[in-house]
């Protein structure tokens, strides 16, 4: 493959599918869903003001946001989906309302004639926009009024300390008073009017609300349109196009190495670790400690799924709320994923040069640090915000931003931007010698920094929304962080980093790498870039954008079709001579990159891109099947190997004693697989067949999810969890028994 035409090609990837990312954009701004300055009734009457949404909108963020429930199907599995469940709860007060007054029976006690009629009623009311662009009200009747005063008076209950709502609070994982101030609640209810409102109210001179119709709630005529079922049928027309093309150009064009002769020893022996080199090592140590962390985090939150507010008996939830348990859970994840990403290239940075910059040492140390205060002061700022402690300015600026993955403070996160720069600046002195060298390894440096730019560049987008920045609007710039930050140039980086492990070992040609690395990234890129428009099918969008997430989504899965080939190579690489052997558990982790690339990316991702799947399946259990296999699958498995070849590297005059890094590499794929298939995969499916047949409102309620059969799937996650966690603590026992002594033992 040619290199220059290679370079072409990433290019125009590149400016094209950010041109195109950058228009709609600015199209979601422009049509996102109007926030009124007021929401009026028919006689004048002041409900809500636009600063009452606003202002609840930070409320909602302050008692954790997405942790709680979700809004537009984001955010937690635990609770309703607050949209959802209010629409719902609204169409049902005034169903029964009116048949009360027509009919003096209550809605369910109608005759099917009656009831299609009040039906055909009620979405007239609703899902006409009587938003005023003259003078930015929205008008609503009386009738809905009265509703909006019931729905609060449920709310208000539900999150303070009604004590008939003690059965539901459980259910949801919500203590009592959450919300300590009534003035706080009523402006969380005009939220969340107004974010059911955007689901239901059409879109002016269409037939379709601002959120495409979601959520499926057949009372009110939220059903899929036509739209949606034509991108779902193209997009599965392009993914089978783009495997086969991609099959054939792989066959056609892959060059093979055969004829490449692996050295007789390990060409790394005998390397001298720089002073900064060195220094990596308690990075690995902090990942190794925050792994556990994380998966207690994970444990104490999936315990919540059964026994609500205690664990195991005892009220965890009065100081470790579900909101906050799995906030750090996540937030655990990416921090540890990251810290193990960025110190592997801290480690081979000078190793590519040869040289170790003046003060290279001094500046991984003050990183080091400084990501430690970030980790420890935001975790501690969302407990603050959480448990309604700081004001709605300071939660903003060092609470909880309440927006899944990127919960931590607007403090933190600049905090944390300025020690990526840093990060980039350290990364960039140390390989830049290499790059002016000129050598074959060039272009693959060159990669590498472009992918270590991006690192940096890209968290920014974190810093595109303000305090009350439009709800659509912060959606969008949230999945640059998470789509493009988190499963995009992160894998590049990652991609590359590989790459170069395997040439200083003289596995594979600098050539050839550099090739595979280019056309990979490019394949990648083609449909991740706009694929990030899949995650905004629903969020107050322009219907363009669900063509376009739908189309470049299925693009996303192509090039995982082709893991087992990747699996196959990293297997054939660990067998090539004896001395490879030594790095058997790290390409091991590679392997089962590839296996989780294919299932959890490729498959249980694509069984809820598609438009008409994610319309029943968003925000249900399906998708933490996709969430927890890639993310952890995929991303935490490369930042284990990665962290294993670097500790690998740092001694090779030790020989590693096998036993516990075997049992927590099949421990740790075992668990993650059982987790999913005995529990996590049927619960979603049962819930996706009630979505179809009643609305997400039923399939997230504590009626349905609170049945027996439901109950004994949730407690069979403890098999898959119990084993993943187990082999946790034989991965931490192995990482630092390599310190201590009581992983190696010594030629």
């Amino acid at each position: 493959m040619n290199s220059k035409k290679l370079w072409i090609g990433f290019i125009l990837v590149m400016v094209i599918s950010f041109g195109i990312l950058g228009y709609y954009g600015r199209e979601i701004y422009r049509e996102a869903p109007p926030i009124p300055e007021k929401v009026v009734t028919e006689d004048g009457t002041v409900v809500f003001t636009a600063a009452d949404i606003k202002d609840g909108q930070n409320v909602w963020q302050s008692m954790g946001g997405q942790e709680v429930g979700t809004v537009w199907g984001h955010g937690a599995y635990k609770a309703p989906d607050w949209t959802a469940d209010w629409l719902h709860r609204e169409a049902v007060f005034i169903l029964n309302k009116w048949s009360l007054d027509d009919f003096s029976k209550r809605y369910d006690d109608l005759p099917d004639e009656n009831q299609a009629q009040l039906q055909k009623r009620l979405q007239n009311e609703l899902r006409k926009n009587t938003y005023d662009t003259q003078s930015k009200n929205t008008i609503i009747s009386e009738v809905r009024a009265e509703a909006i005063q019931s729905n609060s008076a449920h709310y208000g209950g539900l999150f303070m300390n009604d004590p008939e709502l003690a059965h539901l609070r459980e259910a949801y994982s919500i203590p009592a008073n959450t919300i300590k101030d009534p003035e706080r609640m009523r402006k969380m209810n005009a939220f969340f009017f107004w974010a059911s409102w955007a689901t239901v109210t059409e879109r002016p001179g269409m037939e379709i609300t601002f959120t495409n119709n979601w959520p499926p709630e057949k009372l009110v005529g939220n059903e899929p349109t036509g739209a949606l079922l034509l991108w779902t049928g193209f997009s599965v027309i392009i993914l089978l196009f783009g495997i086969g093309l991609l099959g054939w150009y792989y066959a056609t064009n892959r060059e093979e190495e055969e004829d490449h002769v692996v050295p007789k020893v390990n060409p790394l022996s005998g390397t001298q670790l720089t002073p900064s080199m060195k220094a990596t090592l308690k990075y690995f140590w902090v990942v190794t400690a925050l792994i556990l962390v994380q998966i207690l985090m994970g444990v104490i939150t999936a315990h919540y799924g059964v026994e609500g507010l205690g664990f195991y008996g005892l009220p965890l939830a009065d100081v470790l709320p579900y909101s906050i348990s799995r906030t750090w859970h996540i937030q655990l994840a990416i921090f540890w994923i990251a810290t193990s990403w960025l110190a592997t290239g801290l480690f081979i940075a000078p190793a590519i040069s040869g040289k170790e910059p003046k003060f290279q040492r001094f500046g991984v140390n003050f990183l080091f640090i400084a990501l430690l205060i970030i980790v420890v002061g935001s975790l501690a700022g969302q407990w603050m915000g959480v448990m309604q402690k700081l004001g709605l300015i300071e939660n903003f600026w060092f609470g909880h931003q309440g927006y899944e993955y990127v919960d931590l403070g607007r403090f933190w996160q600049i905090f944390l931007f300025i020690g990526l720069v840093l990060w980039l600046l350290l990364m960039g002195r140390a390989i830049w010698p290499a790059i002016k060298a000129k050598n074959e390894n060039r272009h693959l440096l060159t990669m590498f920094l472009i992918a270590s730019v991006a690192i940096a560049a890209f968290y920014a987008a974190g810093l595109m929304w303000g305090r009350q920045t439009h709800l659509a609007i912060a959606e969008y710039w949230r999945w640059w962080v998470v789509h493009l930050w988190v499963e995009g140039f992160f894998e590049v980086f990652a991609t590359v980093a590989i790459a170069f492990l395997f040439v200083r070992m003289q596995l594979i040609q600098a050539k050839i790498a550099t090739s595979s690395v280019l056309f990979s990234t490019i394949i990648f890129l083609s449909g991740g870039i706009l694929g990030t428009f899949h995650h905004l099918y629903f969020t107050g969008t322009p219907t363009a954008v669900l063509a376009l997430g739908a189309t470049f989504s299925a693009l996303e899965v192509v090039p995982l079709v082709l893991m087992g080939f990747e699996a196959y190579h990293n297997i054939r690489m660990s067998r090539a001579k004896e001395w490879v052997s030594a790095y058997k558990w790290p390409i091991y982790f590679f392997v089962s990159v590839a296996f989780w690339n294919f299932l959890g990316a490729g498959i249980f991702g694509f069984l809820i891109n598609p438009p008409i799947a994610l319309y029943y399946m968003q925000g249900l259990n399906t998708t933490p099947v996709h969430g927890h296999t890639a993310l952890f699958g995929v991303y935490g498995m490369l930042g284990i190997g990665l962290m294993l070849f670097v500790l690998r590297d740092m001694d090779l005059n030790v020989t590693w004693k096998e036993k516990n890094i075997r049992l927590s590499f099949w421990m740790l794929n075992v668990g993650l697989l059982l987790m999913v298939v005995l529990s996590v995969l049927p619960v979603g499916l049962a819930q996706t067949v009630a979505s179809v047949k009643h609305g997400l409102w039923y399939a997230r309620s504590a009626e349905f999810l609170e049945t027996p059969t439901l109950e004994t799937v949730r407690w069979l996650r403890v098999i898959g969890d119990t084993i993943f966690a187990v082999g946790a603590l034989y991965l931490g026992w192995f990482v630092f028994g390599l310190k201590t002594g009581w992983s190696v033992k010594r030629k």
